[in-house]
């Protein structure tokens, strides 16, 4: 949610902004303008409507006592009680759609972020060199097939088409991934926190998913007592929302945080799709970074969150590049947004593993998350960041096609072998 103020200041700012995000909320922004009036001038008219009716009832028992005629003055009181109660659901009606056209706005992006969409994001440094094979290299499916590190067709038998199964040395292989994204946060001062898998709707209120995406998330209803809870997408929600509705201490800004989840989502595609295996899948492992921080370090922050997700692709050996969004394809709640994208050598061009975005004061504005300044005891919303550090689901198959070898095995990072015994090398029949 974005202040009032920026659209009550310059509305026609406000809206020149959001079309570099290729937002077109010109109407919305003038009936917020118009709702906004009408909410403060209704709010005005119902006090003075109450001081009012306070000061006449305050006459009755004079009246009464001096023996006066009090049938005017109850009638006035009356007809007061009843405009009070009309000017309170007309108030009420107002702030609903007041509130509901706020929640649905995106945030508005950094000035310095180039306007419209994908085709206009800047790629900003690149790490490493393509890899290059001197052998006709494997798809990713058919040497996690081989070696027995992922069962598809299980995967596809458990739980329909965009599930996978880890197995054996699959599986320990993921574990390894996580194990060394956790490590590394932790010793970078991280929190490592394990978060509910289903949360309720005001943690996706707050992040900014709802309600605009709350039909790309899988939903859980509970009959035996009317909650119903959706499957986490990625810890983001969850993190942001552990100080939901309250007032942190300067002191303790920043809280920086990591989970280790699951996350589920809707995505589009299937095994045996053009993106086949584990690039795209309704269910994958991700570690996700999270910060809260006073405004004026947020910049810091992001920066920091940009270098950890690198130093994590570079310790694995991948060659990547880090590319600054454009406005229209950061995400509706981000402000900014850096992606990390890594070379699968099997699909052309590069695929984001990691998104590290400012969501600046959207998302505590939502959450009334807020710090107390020490210097003037004043409140203020603090600043969220969140950034994946990483996500598995495309960084293992990115590993064994850019670690495989001409005869089907697949070289193991050294960053990855402590978490593995020591193995270097995953051949047929480990």
């Amino acid at each position: 949610m974005i202040d009032i103020k920026l659209i009550r200041e310059d509305p026609e700012g406000v809206k020149e902004r959001y079309l570099r995000k290729l937002a077109s909320v010109g109407a919305q922004i003038d009936r917020i303008v118009e709702l906004d009036l009408r909410r403060r001038e209704t709010i005005v008219a119902v006090e003075n409507d109450k001081a009012e009716q306070n000061r006449v009832s305050k006459q009755i028992p004079i009246m009464k006592k001096s023996g006066e005629d009090t049938a005017e003055t109850i009638a006035l009181m009356n007809a007061l009680k009843e405009k009070i109660r009309a000017g309170e659901n007309s108030l009420r009606e107002t702030e609903d759609e007041y509130r509901t056209l706020m929640l649905a706005l995106p945030n508005l992006p950094d000035e310095d972020l180039s306007p419209g969409g994908k085709e206009n994001n800047e790629p900003l440094r690149y790490f490493g060199k393509p890899h290059e094979f001197d052998f006709e290299p494997r798809h990713h499916v058919d040497l996690c097939t081989k070696l027995g590190l992922i069962d598809y067709e299980r995967g596809v038998k458990l739980a329909g088409s965009g599930f996978w199964v880890y197995r054996g040395l699959g599986a320990r292989l993921e574990w390894a991934l996580l194990n060394y994204f956790i490590d590394s946060h932790i010793a970078d001062g991280y929190e490592l926190v394990l978060v509910p898998h289903m949360l309720e709707y005001e943690c996706g209120l707050t992040a900014g998913q709802f309600p605009k995406f709350d039909d790309e998330d899988y939903w859980i209803a509970n009959p035996t007592d009317g909650r119903r809870h959706y499957m986490l997408p990625t810890a983001e929600p969850a993190l942001v929302s552990l100080h939901r509705d309250e007032i942190l201490t300067e002191a303790e800004l920043p809280r920086k945080y990591i989970a280790y989840t699951p996350c589920f989502r809707r995505e589009a595609g299937s095994y045996g799709a053009d993106e086949r295996g584990m690039v795209r899948g309704h269910q994958f492992n991700k570690v996700e970074m999270v910060q809260l921080t006073r405004p004026e370090d947020s910049g810091d922050a992001f920066d920091e969150l940009v270098e950890k997700a690198e130093r994590l692709v570079k310790g694995l050996g991948f060659h990547f590049r880090t590319v600054k969004l454009a406005a229209g394809d950061c995400g509706s709640a981000m402000a900014r947004t850096y992606d990390i994208e890594i070379q699968i050598p099997s699909m052309a061009g590069y695929k984001e593993i990691s998104s590290i975005s400012n969501t600046r004061e959207y998302q505590a504005r939502r959450g009334m998350i807020r710090f107390r300044r020490e210097a003037t005891g004043q409140t203020e919303y603090v600043h969220t960041l969140n950034g994946s550090g990483l996500a598995t689901s495309r960084i293992l198959p990115a590993l064994v096609e850019q670690n495989q070898l001409k005869d089907g095995s697949v070289v193991v990072p050294e960053i990855l072998r402590k978490y593995l015994g020591g193995l270097e090398l995953i051949s047929a029949g480990e």
